[in-house]
């Protein structure tokens, strides 16, 4: 597999125990990245995913393959000793492990920290919950939608106060989570190269909402206030927010006040620097309706494209507000390889998302389409130790299934 052998986590060798989103994410930046992440799937039905459909490519689930790609997948029936037994040997031999679980399943599989750090000190126990492992919520189950609402990201997003409660588009707790679960495995590892030592990494939904709150959250312990939605604006700077062009929206990053001093030349404006209400950014904060309904039809006036280069030529930070399909297409994400595509085993050509780093000596990313449901459970079983009769026993048996 083309994706073990490359990037700096080359050699890594992660099982990942988790489904639909939050760990799979963890598991994707760490296979993007050239680990060996191992996904092992439930016998029947795999990872929920899978049936989140449509949309479908070729049979295969869109959504699944998009978490997914650049894993090997086995499939194990955990209610089977058997299968319980191929887990446990797996782990006995890996540097990481990656579970999102409601609480004490693990423990109730044999296949806790505590019982798996005896056979393997140097494991990386890595845990995503909704809510994680302690305080009075440990035992909740947890969706983003849930934990976008608990943490306070629904009451700040949307158009303002009195409107219906909005959460945001992309499921940010779920993907949010998965990528700070990746960041503990890697400060966990640094520790044990060091130490030698493994450790438990224990994060959430709940948390992963939390800190995106890091604004509304210095304003409210500094004023005793609390933060409302206010569209696309910012909480502390103005203008920084999108405007209505003549075909489309843009968005303007005024966020200090040479920007803003920008924004005046390029919209042949300078009688706005001399105007009592906006000269400060915090005067500007406090009559924000005002300024806005004064550019808003001053941003009617040209297309995006053109206010686009007006605004570059006097180095003023805007962009216009993309739909996906045109994300897909803009050519600064094509050019950092953020849309790309992966060979699928029974899809074929598959298009993918990228990895959002980029490294100079050990680079990473997308090699290869997510595993089709069992694709590499005998291959990974030999790996660990197992005769091919036994594999066949285990498949005959319905503990594993696969190929």
């Amino acid at each position: 597999m083309p994706g073990r052998q490359i990037g700096p986590l080359s050699g890594l060798k992660v099982i990942e125990l988790a489904h639909i989103m939050a760990g799979p994410v963890c598991g994707l930046m760490l296979a993007d990245m050239g680990a060996d992440v191992i996904k092992v799937e439930k016998v029947p039905g795999g990872d929920d995913s899978r049936r989140f459909v449509p949309p479908l490519i070729e049979g295969e689930p869109a959504a699944y393959m998009m978490m997914n790609r650049n894993k090997r997948g086995i499939a194990l029936n955990l209610k089977t000793e058997a299968g319980k037994a191929a887990v446990r040997r797996l782990l006995e031999s890996a540097d990481v492990v990656i579970e999102n679980y409601r609480m004490g399943t693990m423990e109730k599989l044999g296949l806790g920290y505590e019982a798996l750090r005896k056979v393997n000190p140097g494991l990386i126990y890595c845990e995503i919950s909704g809510f994680g492992r302690t305080g009075p919520y440990a035992e909740r189950g947890g969706f983003d939608l849930i934990a976008q609402g608990m943490s306070g990201l629904m009451s700040i997003t949307g158009e303002g106060e009195g409107r219906p409660p909005v959460k945001v588009g992309a499921p940010v707790t779920d993907i949010t989570a998965g990528i700070i679960g990746a960041m503990g495995v890697l400060a966990a590892y640094t520790h044990r190269l060091k130490t030698g030592e493994g450790q438990k990494v224990d994060t959430s939904l709940f948390e992963a909402g939390i800190v995106h709150t890091y604004w509304q959250s210095a304003i409210c312990f500094a004023t005793g206030e609390t933060p409302l939605p206010i569209g696309s604006a910012h909480p502390l700077n103005a203008p920084y927010q999108a405007f209505p062009t003549k075909d489309g929206w843009i968005n303007i990053g005024a966020a200090n006040q040479a920007n803003w001093e920008r924004l005046l030349k390029a919209i042949d404006a300078p009688q706005l620097n001399d105007d009592p209400r906006f000269s400060a950014n915090a005067l500007r904060m406090q009559n924000l309706p005002a300024l806005v309904d004064i550019l808003n039809p001053i941003f009617r006036t040209r297309t995006t494209a053109d206010w686009l280069e007006r605004l570059a030529s006097v180095g003023l930070p805007a962009g216009p507000v993309l739909s996906i399909p045109e994300m897909h297409r803009d050519p600064q994400a094509l050019a950092r390889g953020m849309v790309t595509e992966v060979a699928h085993s029974s899809a074929g050509p598959v298009k993918t998302i990228g990895l959002p780093i980029a490294f100079s000596g050990t680079p990473g990313g997308p090699q290869s389409g997510a595993p089709i449901f069992g694709e590499h459970t005998s291959e990974v079983l030999a790996e660990a130790g197992y005769a091919p009769a036994e594999i066949d026993a285990m498949l005959a048996e319905g503990a594993a299934a696969g190929h």
